[in-house]
């Protein structure tokens, strides 16, 4: 038996390690480079109902230990998700986790039953850092009534075992953590990007065109570590950590403070092997630790 192994709700994972939705596409440039079936998981790109071209350009920029994004949840839609880009994923052998985005409830619980009945998608992420237009536009994952309330509506139509992305642009993430919970949500990965902006050094002005973006990257791996660390020990489901994760140290880390399971989000970029290295990596670190599986490091900050 491997000791990379985690079972977690709809996820019977061979380890812990998948790239972060939003840094993998649909898995077809990476799929060139490496076998898709030694990730743990797979989270996709957001989908919505209909096509969404995303934000205006420019809408990526580079900081100092990370990088800024604007993208806009650009995607193919729900059709062409289904009948093209999880066909072609099921030629691997590994377990999609569906992000689910939209911006009023019933956006989220046309997406949530469509897509909870492909063959190969074993749970759903719901993207709640989205706006939702019908309360003002407030963001789903920054009230803890709308997120539950979400959760709970998502949760009636879903096939399939659902996830709640966290925002960590709230006051108090343990207040979300535990509606999404009280919701019925089977498990949470944390955390989104944080807001940031980057400024044109000849003009002063903001580097993207929206003005701000979601920063990622080593950055935030720090909060990210004491968001994790912190809602472990408020809430009863698991955790995919994720936040800056470059090395399979970062991983022990996530999973000290609490995580299941961690994602892999902007190194993807850096390294496009990122992933399979990690995991690769990752017995070598448990026998230093003088640990047998994975899973006894999950949430030992705490013991």
């Amino acid at each position: 038996m491997s000791r990379l192994t985690i079972q977690i709700p709809g996820l019977d994972l061979k380890n812990p390690i998948m790239p972060a939705s939003g840094c993998f596409g649909f898995g077809r440039e990476y799929a060139q480079l490496y076998d898709l079936s030694k990730l743990g998981a797979i989270m996709i790109k957001a989908t919505t109902v209909e096509t969404r071209a995303g934000n205006p350009t420019p809408r990526v920029a580079e900081t100092a230990a990370g990088m800024l994004n604007a993208i806009g949840l650009q995607n193919p839609g729900i059709e062409k998700v289904m009948n093209e880009e999880l066909k072609f994923l099921e030629d691997y052998n590994v377990p999609i986790i569906a992000n689910v985005a939209g911006t009023e409830t019933s956006d989220y619980v046309e997406v949530a039953r469509r897509i909870s009945t492909a063959s190969n998608v074993k749970a759903l992420e719901l993207n709640i850092s989205c706006p939702n237009v019908k309360c003002g536009g407030i963001q789903f994952g920054t009230d803890p009534a709308t997120a539950r309330e979400l959760v709970k509506a998502v949760k009636a139509v879903s096939e399939v075992p659902v996830y709640v992305k966290l925002s960590p642009n709230v006051t108090n993430i343990v207040d979300i953590a535990l509606a999404v919970e009280a919701g019925g949500a089977d498990g949470i990965t944390m955390i989104n990007t944080l807001v940031g902006m980057r400024l044109d050094e000849r003009t002063g002005k903001p580097v993207i065109a929206n003005g701000t973006g979601g920063l990622s990257g080593p950055a935030v791996k720090p909060v990210a570590i004491r968001m994790v660390y912190e809602v472990y020990k408020a809430v009863n489901i698991p955790i995919i950590g994720m936040g800056g994760v470059t090395e399979a140290q970062d991983v022990i880390d996530f999973m000290s403070a609490g995580a299941s399971a961690v994602a892999v989000g902007t190194a993807n970029f850096v390294d496009h092997f990122v992933c399979p290295n990690i995991i690769e990596e990752l017995p070598a670190k448990l026998d230093a630790l003088g640990v047998e599986h994975i899973t006894e490091i999950i949430g030992r900050s705490h013991r």
